[in-house]
């Protein structure tokens, strides 16, 4: 199955900005269960300088600068991208038969292989996400003594769907995991980062993924930017999860990036000179190439 994505972020300033720096994260990546075909990004006004290359994680970053007075902005990244089907990519390994998750933190003190080292980046506090006492015990409910890992992260995975409430008016991108886990209610990356935060609070890494997903009446989160999370078993590699929609991802999810949490791997984050007050309107959409 072959998806169109378009993603336009338009800024619009009460003043003039002289000068500006940005840096997006728009370009899909290329996973086991996707291929990129085609990736175009248009930035008006022109940009005097712009660059792509690789991020730390291996995401493809666009740095750009304008020099030009302006008082909008229009950032529109267009992609196709392949989604790949089949029992390999869509069904997860059977919940009960994963090790069990003590296990875990245990292989990634080893460091025996390069991934299981690599992996162990994403055990540790990060900007947006500050393992607690708090995110420990609502994860421990979850991850019982001796209880698969698989199996374990989905009744979290389901807690925080259950538990939580889709609002997003509730938070903004800064709002601390305490606050989220206190209110209980929130928008994709706060599911994303408590959920990472109560694996991490266990040793357990955990990534955050930045994406889209292909809406319908059953989904949450698919009419803009979407996020969800991946927990690492050194057996079966990286299981991802989508706590606001209570699913493993399974061709819905188009993967733009990832990182530790929000702050690695951010759509569109920059510094202007001037601009005044500005307002930002932000669209997405995701659909068979023909719909586009």
């Amino acid at each position: 199955m072959t998806v169109s994505t378009t993603h336009t972020t338009t800024y619009l300033y009460s003043d003039p900005v002289s000068i500006c720096h940005t840096e997006v994260h728009l370009a899909p990546r290329d996973c086991p269960h996707q291929r990129l075909i085609s990736h175009e990004l248009s930035v008006t006004p022109n940009p005097a300088f712009r660059v792509s290359r690789r991020d730390y994680f291996g995401n493809e970053i666009t740095i750009f600068t304008i020099q030009e007075p302006h008082q909008t902005l229009n950032i529109t990244a267009r992609n196709e991208i392949e989604i790949r089907s089949g029992p390999e990519y869509s069904f997860p390994p059977a919940a009960a038969q994963t090790p069990p998750w003590e296990q875990i933190p245990r292989e990634i003190r080893t460091g025996k292989t390069d991934e299981i080292f690599r992996a162990s980046e994403f055990l540790y506090r990060s900007p947006f996400v500050r393992p607690s006492p708090d995110c420990e015990a609502y994860g421990r409910q979850s991850f019982t003594p001796g209880r698969p890992l698989l199996e374990a992260s989905l009744d979290l995975c389901h807690r925080i769907f259950s538990d939580f409430r889709y609002d997003p008016r509730a938070t903004t991108i800064s709002t601390p995991v305490a606050e989220v886990l206190a209110k209980r209610s929130g928008v994709c990356q706060d599911f994303a980062h408590l959920m990472i935060c109560c694996a991490r609070s266990l040793g357990l890494p955990a990534r955050y993924i930045s994406g889209y997903l292909r809406s319908n009446a059953r989904t949450l989160g698919g009419e803009a930017s979407h996020a969800w999370c991946a927990i690492f078993c050194p057996e079966l590699g990286w299981l991802e999860f989508d706590p606001t929609n209570d699913v493993m991802p399974a061709g819905n999810h188009v993967t733009i990036a990832h990182g530790r949490d929000y702050s690695d791997v951010a759509p569109v984050v920059g510094v202007a000179l001037g601009g005044g007050e500005q307002l930002i309107n932000v669209s997405v959409s995701v659909l068979p190439p023909a719909a586009n």
